[in-house]
């Protein structure tokens, strides 16, 4: 699965020259955390509710309110927007951006195609696939074992559910927390099937075997 699959694909933008309070009225408006600046088609920057946040508090200290509306309408987006912009492609896979929104601590990743910008991914988006990908929203059963790591040893397991009846929905696994030449499996099945025998089975033959009934 790629980041085609995932981006928002109709992007509200914004222009360097426009002004924060038009900014702040898009955002709400469309309830959205992020907007790419964007001229003449090219990408020139991002404003996150986050750059607003931190820059209005720091103009405001002094100024009553009506001095802050007057300035909110008066500055330009060009003043406070992040132009190092962290960007993907939309041939990217999905993991790949996750992993640079989470090793860069953003919330997004504007998409650009060509040289212009043709969407944008953002931690929502990455939320939606991991749904997805794991198949929670259909219900079934989580299992969740430790298996050696050698080849063959997930379609071992996979074998043993389907032999009681079940059909696999998803298959996720990870090394983290994992002692030395194992990894941790997380498997969702349907809700059919044979469950005290699958139970048993697995308990026979792995360890921290842990089984949530769909």
């Amino acid at each position: 699965m790629y980041v085609a699959d995932w981006m928002t694909k109709r992007t509200f933008t914004i222009g360097p020259d426009d002004y924060l309070s038009d900014a702040i009225t898009l955002m709400k408006e469309k309830a959205i955390k992020h907007l790419p600046v964007v001229k003449a088609g090219r990408l020139k920057g991002i404003l996150s509710d986050r750059d607003i946040k931190e820059y209005s508090p720091s103009k405001a200290t002094t100024l009553d309110i009506y001095e802050l509306h007057y300035l909110l309408a008066n500055t330009r987006i060009k003043e406070l927007m992040k132009t190092k912009v962290v960007t993907t492609a939309p041939d990217t896979p999905v993991e790949e951006a996750a992993m640079i929104m989470l090793d860069q601590d953003i919330g997004c990743l504007p998409v650009v195609d060509g040289g212009s910008l043709c969407g944008i991914i953002s931690d929502k988006d990455i939320f939606h696939a991991l749904v997805d990908i794991t198949g929670v929203r259909h219900g079934g059963h989580r299992i969740f074992l430790t298996v050696e790591d050698r080849p063959g040893s997930i379609r071992e397991v996979a074998d043993i559910v389907r032999r009681h009846g079940f059909h696999l929905q998803g298959i996720l696994t990870s090394y983290e927390w994992a002692r030395e030449g194992y990894r941790k499996v997380v498997i969702r099945t349907t809700d059919i099937g044979d469950f005290r025998g699958l139970k048993e089975e697995l308990e026979d033959n792995y360890r921290n075997v842990q089984i949530k009934k769909g």
